[in-house]
């Protein structure tokens, strides 16, 4: 049940109009839960401005009243940063309905968008006009552009293109007090001053609310070549990176790594295919993309096969011969975070090390979850090109799942401990949230803390903009 005040929850009605304004537990409920259902929270009300205006004086009167307002886009997050506590008190601003496209500019190759519009929404304008946004994420269809910025969205193609804040010229910014900062920002180059948008950029809605955004596009992709390999090693699939990376430069838009207990869980439960005929320790995905049409990209992709061949950096190899078979070695990657779901609980760490660490890190932390948890199953998968690895454990087979995933906190530490004392981070893309603010003291220096916490005092100062997320 709320507890706002009726005269305040009328102001903001006020705004927007009661239609949009959602009050009872049917209608808010999906807006309480987050996808691994780790985090549920109450509301007072949901809100669905439709303009920017309207989130600024939204903003602007939670700012008067001290009302707590709970930033969120398409719900997709993993670490709670998008769900209110259990007070009733907070509100959410749902940014479902700015999903406008402001204005897409070939020539110039840029994107505006509002920052409700889903991802998939931005790829297909990008598409319509010739143009390819390389952001890519498997929630693409619900997640949104806010979001993706509010927390640094990585994905599958940083290797090539950088994450969310790579992509991004410019910002419009609601600040707490309701003041519209507007830094739609079309120039590659503006060296005047702070860059303010990458304040913005990964704060998770602690310093203000993106309404909209200037992205980056660039040329559509003609052809591109997807290949999956067998390996022996994570060492190896660094090897294969810089090999790759040698031989065709910036085409490697992608490159995935998964073991093969991932590659078997995929296969019992998805229906998927192995590629190969024997069971092999380690796997990667590699694609290659390219504006220009034509077979060159092809026999560029059979070159550096062959030479992983020859060099004994690969073991085996196949190259997609047609869209099914590029969709069906995707499968077995893009299924995988999904399919863990049919063997139990999974205790999942979005981690990420320098690049020549990858190895140690899998080594020891796969060594300490076991100790920890005999009959534990790593299942390390990920962006291995950009040192993003996402370590998750899935339960012994037959273990109670309560009691393993009651051990939650107890993983996490073993398998962070082991990170940071590589110099990785605890959060390689997911975001902080509610999930990992406790960690913030440990992993971040007093100095950092202060700067952040003193960014928080000045920007909101009355701490009403997604308050008990991300600063400890």
């Amino acid at each position: 049940m709320t507890q706002l005040a009726p005269e305040i929850l009328n102001r903001f009605a006020a705004i927007i109009g009661d239609k949009y304004v959602l009050l009872s537990s049917r209608d808010m409920a999906r807006y309480l839960d987050e996808p691994r259902k780790k985090f549920h929270g109450n509301a007072a009300a949901v809100l669905k401005p439709a303009s920017t205006q309207e989130v600024s004086e939204i903003l602007a009167l939670a700012n008067e009243t001290g009302t707590a307002i709970i930033p969120q886009g398409g719900n997709t997050g993993l670490v709670g940063g998008q769900i209110p506590d259990d007070s009733g008190e907070q509100i959410i601003l749902s940014l479902e309905r700015l999903s406008k496209i402001r204005h897409v500019d070939a020539a110039q190759n840029i994107l505006t968008i509002e920052a409700g519009a889903t991802l998939e929404t931005a790829q297909k304008a990008a598409e319509e006009v010739g143009r390819f946004l390389p952001l890519s994420l498997a929630s693409q269809g619900s997640c949104t552009i806010g979001g993706n910025l509010a927390t640094n969205a990585g994905g599958l193609n940083v290797v090539a293109y950088g994450s969310a804040r790579d992509l991004c010229l410019g910002l419009e910014v609601v600040l707490a007090d309701g003041r519209i900062w507007s830094g739609l920002n079309t120039l590659r180059k503006n060296n005047t001053g702070y860059d303010l948008k990458n304040l913005f950029i990964g704060a998770e809605g602690t310093l203000g609310v993106i309404t909209a955004a200037v992205l980056k596009l660039y040329p559509a992709s003609q052809s591109r070549a997807t290949a999956f390999l067998a390996v022996s090693s994570p060492a190896k699939a660094l090897e294969l990176l810089n090999l790759a990376q040698q031989q065709s430069g910036e085409r490697v838009t992608t490159i995935e790594l998964l073991p093969r207990e991932g590659l078997e869980f995929t296969v019992k439960h998805q229906q998927t295919r192995d590629p190969f005929d024997q069971p092999h320790p380690w796997y990667v995905l590699l694609e290659l993309s390219s504006s220009r049409p034509g077979n060159e990209l092809a026999n560029n992709v059979e070159e550096i096969l062959a030479s992983a061949l020859d060099q004994d950096i690969a073991i085996d190899a196949v190259i997609a011969q047609s869209d099914r078979q590029t969709t069906d070695i995707w499968a077995i990657r893009e299924l995988l975070p999904e399919t863990q779901k049919n063997e139990g609980g999974s205790i999942k760490h979005d981690i990420s090390v320098p690049l020549d660490k990858i190895s140690l890190f899998l080594e020891q932390a796969s060594i300490a979850v076991i100790n920890l948890i005999p009959g534990a199953r790593p299942v390390a998968f990920g962006h291995i090109g950009d040192g993003n690895i996402h370590f998750n454990v899935t339960q012994p087979v037959d273990a109670d799942t309560d009691a393993f995933l009651a051990r939650w906190d107890e993983v996490n530490k073993v398998v962070h401990d082991i990170a940071t004392g590589m110099g990785g981070s605890v959060s390689a893309e997911h975001g902080i949230g509610q999930l990992k603010r406790h960690l913030m003291p440990d992993i971040k220096s007093t100095v950092e803390l202060d700067l952040m916490i003193g960014l928080k005092r000045q920007l909101d100062p009355n701490n009403i903009l997604n308050p008990g997320k991300l600063l400890p």
